[in-house]
């Protein structure tokens, strides 16, 4: 006979999960909406070449979004180089304080990634940062509804707009090596990652997965890992802090057994991090920024990735 008690507290989980959320939901679509009708409360604090693409209209989902391009130091110099490709979701958290979500905290990939190829401890690469659209994240970055609600589950559109959209403009308007992408995110981003990553084994090489809110659905994307065939040829970055809500902790912990237990072997093509007292925020994540770079694009990539136009 099931235990009630047992029932009645992974409800409660379950629904503290959807609850915290939606809070971060609503917390980033009012400084969204702040940010559309007024100038960047807080002044830009964007490093090196960035350029933009505004507005980007695809035919599979409704809201148009921003998408934020890093190019390496010297892009325009090297004109016979092509570079690798790193896709972030919540391409507003990226690079500048004025456009994220969270007041005056940003990821700083833009600064990171320019001091880490000046010191030739990464090879240069092309960050591609997607914004994310106000309360239709949920939907866009989740793979099923929420049980109970009518959020979420359209994961595989926004997959779709990703590799048969964005990444063929990217493609054509940048001197990519198309072969070499990479995905990553953070949050419902990092599900987003793991699922389309996976999804889309072919396409992506590696996973940069941070914070992710894997206990979405029940843990589905566990469920989703431990239906594979096999352990895919990628590499996988996948990081939480010990300070986060429980539900992220846990689940994070349950994601990277279910990868392990697939074939993935840490240390190799697998690099987990706990780290301890961090939060659910960019300012928690981006100290591991280095790390998650130095792991996915080795300066030794170098000599075989960016290589000469024949």
């Amino acid at each position: 006979m099931r235990n009630p008690t047992a029932r009645r507290q992974r409800l409660l989980a379950l629904l503290l999960f959807s609850f915290l959320l939606f809070e971060f939901n609503a917390h980033w679509v009012s400084a969204a909406s702040q940010q559309l009708a007024n100038e960047p409360r807080f002044p830009h604090t964007l490093t090196g070449d960035i350029r933009f693409i505004k507005n980007f209209h695809s035919r599979f989902l409704t809201p148009d979004r921003d998408i934020a391009i890093y190019l390496p130091p010297d892009y325009d110099k090297k004109p016979l180089l092509r570079y690798p490709v790193l896709y972030m979701q919540d391409g507003q958290n990226l690079f500048d304080a004025a456009t994220s979500f969270f007041p005056r905290m940003e990821r700083h990939f833009d600064e990171r990634a320019q001091a880490l190829i000046a010191t030739r401890t990464i090879c240069p690469l092309i960050i591609v940062g997607v914004y994310s659209t106000g309360l239709t994240r949920i939907n866009e970055y989740t793979p099923t509804k929420a049980p109970g609600t009518n959020r979420g589950g359209e994961a595989d559109l926004y997959g779709q707009m990703l590799v048969e959209e964005i990444k063929p403009l990217i493609d054509s308007q940048y001197r990519t090596l198309p072969a070499r992408a990479s995905l990553g995110g953070s949050s419902l981003g990092g599900l987003l990652t793991v699922y389309l990553g996976l999804k889309y084994r072919r396409t992506f090489v590696g996973l940069a997965v941070t914070s992710p809110a894997s206990q979405w659905d029940n843990q589905m994307l566990v469920r989703y890992v431990g239906s594979l065939p096999r352990r895919t040829n990628q590499r996988i970055w996948l990081s939480v802090g010990t300070a986060e809500p429980d539900g992220f902790l846990r689940s994070a912990r349950g994601l990277r057994e279910a990868l392990i237990a697939k074939g993935w072997k840490e240390g190799s093509d697998l690099r987990y991090s706990e780290v301890l007292g961090a939060q659910h925020n960019p300012g928690a994540w981006t100290p591991g920024v280095d790390r998650l770079l130095e792991f996915l694009f080795p300066p030794e990539a170098s000599t075989g990735i960016i290589r000469q136009i024949r």
